[in-house]
């Protein structure tokens, strides 16, 4: 990790504002320096003209009229970027860029934040994002030796025996890139699949490289930054990173005091997906009136009891005449009228 340079002793107490602002999460170093040269940055209302202006606090100074609140607690977020976006803030071509995804992906309250490095238009995976410019601008340093972790997918064939010769480094064009650790993961067709780290990230490295060896890239995810692995993350989420490790992390790269406690010290920091708030419980579905049963003979039920009581209120059979359930004979038609009596048919008393 990169130290500080020793104090002079004409030097005055503080730092330079441009890393003071960076610091507070108003913009990177480099863009507070440009916000510097347009004149807008103040202190006391009077314009500043050299970034090299050395403050104790930013009392006073304001960027675009607006006074600077103090700096926040460092804060470290994990994206994972999908490919089509720029990772600027504003594209002059009008594409769209990582904020325009970040808006739906943070929570409410979340302070300005800085992509650490940058990924193409067409990478993908892993950005790690922060509201401390100072942070940020370490991460990016070469001399850091922060690792990038990329996997590649590459149409061409190579052997490992070429990929392992890049942990000496390579030149290309009269740019050197430094060591690279490089495997050859498998293949798939005419594609093969390449996992590399490197620690410098110099401008389109892993394309570069591999183009140099006869590759031709057609996928690009980073897969790790540092201690921290893209993990199950899904594609356009976001989630804060915390945790022991992550204190431990910025402590090394902000050379902040850690929280008190054994801070272990983690190989690798696995991020989950964001925890989604439960849905709401659907309202009950309303029963459906049950169908009425078919009567049928010997059930039980409203029919039948009601047979039973017409079958106990029925009037029992006289003694002779059929029983109960079996018909009476049809009554005599009323209009048949009796023959009168007459010689041959008057009937015969009993005999004597």
């Amino acid at each position: 990790m990169p130290t500080a340079p020793p104090r002079s002793e004409n030097r005055p107490e503080g730092e330079r504002i441009a890393k003071l602002l960076a610091r507070a999460g108003v913009a990177s170093r480099r863009e507070i320096e440009r916000m510097i040269a347009e004149g807008r940055v103040a202190l006391d209302g009077k314009v500043l003209d050299t970034p090299a202006t050395i403050l104790a606090s930013l009392r006073g100074v304001t960027v675009d009229g607006n006074p600077v609140a103090a700096a926040e607690a460092t804060r470290l977020f994990a994206f994972h970027k999908p490919t089509g976006l720029i990772t600027a803030e504003r594209d002059l071509a009008g594409r769209p860029t990582i904020y325009t995804a970040l808006r739906n992906a943070l929570p409410t309250g979340t302070p300005r934040l800085m992509p650490v490095g940058r990924l193409d238009l067409n990478t993908e995976g892993l950005l790690l994002l922060t509201n401390d410019g100072g942070l940020k601008r370490t991460m990016e340093l070469p001399a850091t030796k922060v690792p990038r972790t990329y996997r590649a997918r590459a149409f061409g064939e190579i052997q490992q025996s070429q990929l392992e010769d890049l942990i000496e480094g390579v030149e290309i064009d009269g740019v050197r890139y430094g060591s690279i650790d490089a495997n050859l993961e498998r293949g798939t067709g005419r594609n093969v699949w390449v996992e590399m780290t490197i620690t410098e990230g110099k401008n389109r490295e892993v394309r570069r490289v591999l183009e140099y060896l006869g590759l031709k890239v057609n996928r690009l995810i980073r897969t790790g930054y540092g201690p921290f692995n893209l993990g199950d993350l899904p594609r356009g989420q976001a989630v804060e990173l915390t945790g022991k490790p992550v204190a431990r992390f910025l402590s090394e790269m902000t050379g902040e005091p850690i929280p008190r406690g054994g801070v272990k010290k983690a190989d690798k920091v696995e991020i989950a997906a964001p925890s989604k708030p439960p849905r709401a419980p659907r309202p009950p579905a309303r029963k459906a009136a049950p169908a009425r049963p078919a009567p049928h003979k010997g059930a039980d039920g409203p029919h039948s009891a009601r047979k039973t009581a017409d079958a106990a209120n029925a009037v029992p059979p006289h003694k002779g005449r059929a029983g109960a359930g079996t018909p009476r004979p049809p009554a005599r038609s009323p209009s048949r009228k009796r023959p009168p009596a007459t010689r041959g048919n008057t009937p015969r008393g009993p005999r004597k």
